[in-house]
């Protein structure tokens, strides 16, 4: 559902245009922040403002934003749906110079990565990060299925499976993610065995580690033009790397990409796509 606010203006500049795509979930966990948004922006620009009703007419949304700079208000899973249809969008017709920008609206726990960039997590402060402030180029994690990463991919061990990857018969899809979550959350209690599995991890085509030599966890962190990896061994030790392309393959494995749990895959390969997009940050 769209609907236009402006404020009768004969001329506006490309800047002033903006396509405000509000999430259902922001709308629902807090209205009055939304509204503060909306205020804000429509005061100082021309604004569409959208009100999708789920992810696919978010998806029409961006598409069709045409000139107008995009402003997303919600949580961080809003953030990555818009970032990842963004970047394939880049891939389809081109790089472009429009950046996003976001008013983080959701719980604490739900915007740490929009706080984690540099985002205002204020209404007021965000909205006007908006109007007032500039354009940061930042790099993506992109895999091999199209799949992006902004912040931190994590593979942890998932409890259960200490020893050899092929020990037993593997969990229901629904049990892996609740341990492979209680992972991510939740350190082990002192004493318990260190869970492991068996990984091949290979840094711009150089392994740093094979099969034969189980793994507690790996971690993989975008950061000018290189991925920061790091692969914890069962004996304690902390192998590192920087590169370009990180692939990683084994036994069925689980991943957090920011927010989202993906796999069960048995091998992906992620690339670092440096300033693949721009997001509005306060200037500094």
């Amino acid at each position: 559902m769209h609907k236009d606010a402006t404020r009768g203006r004969t001329e506006v500049s490309d800047h002033d245009q903006l396509l405000v795509v509000i999430d259902p979930v922001a709308r629902r966990l807090d209205g009055e922040s939304v509204r503060i948004v909306k205020d804000v922006l429509c005061a100082a620009a021309e604004a569409k403002i959208c009100l999708p009703a789920g992810n696919e007419e978010f998806a029409r949304a961006i598409a069709r934003r045409g000139s107008r700079r995009l402003v997303v208000v919600g949580d961080d899973r809003a953030l990555l749906r818009a970032v990842g249809l963004m970047y394939r969008d880049h891939r389809q017709n081109g790089p472009g110079e429009r950046a996003l920008s976001l008013v983080p609206v959701g719980a604490v726990q739900a915007v740490e990565l929009a706080r984690s960039l540099g985002v205002p997590t204020g209404a007021v402060a965000a909205a006007r990060t908006v109007l007032d402030g500039v354009v940061r180029r930042l790099d993506l994690l992109v895999d091999d299925s199209g799949g992006v990463v902004v912040g931190d991919l994590r593979i942890p061990a998932i409890p259960g499976t200490v020893g050899a990857a092929s020990a037993a018969a593997p969990p229901s899809v629904w049990s892996a993610c609740r341990s492979l979550v209680r992972t991510l959350v939740r350190p082990a209690p002192p004493g318990a065995p260190v869970p492991t599995q068996r990984l091949r991890v290979e840094a711009d085509g150089v392994m740093l580690t094979d099969l034969d030599r189980p793994v507690a966890g790996v971690s993989l962190r975008s950061h000018d033009g290189r991925a920061e990896v790091v692969v914890r061994t069962a004996e304690g030790d902390r192998l590192t790397a920087d590169a370009v392309t990180v692939t990683v393959s084994g036994a069925d494995f689980r991943y957090r990409a920011d927010t989202v749990v993906g796999g069960p895959v048995r091998t992906r390969t992620w690339t670092v796509r440096p300033g693949a997009w721009g997001l509005m940050l306060p200037p500094s």
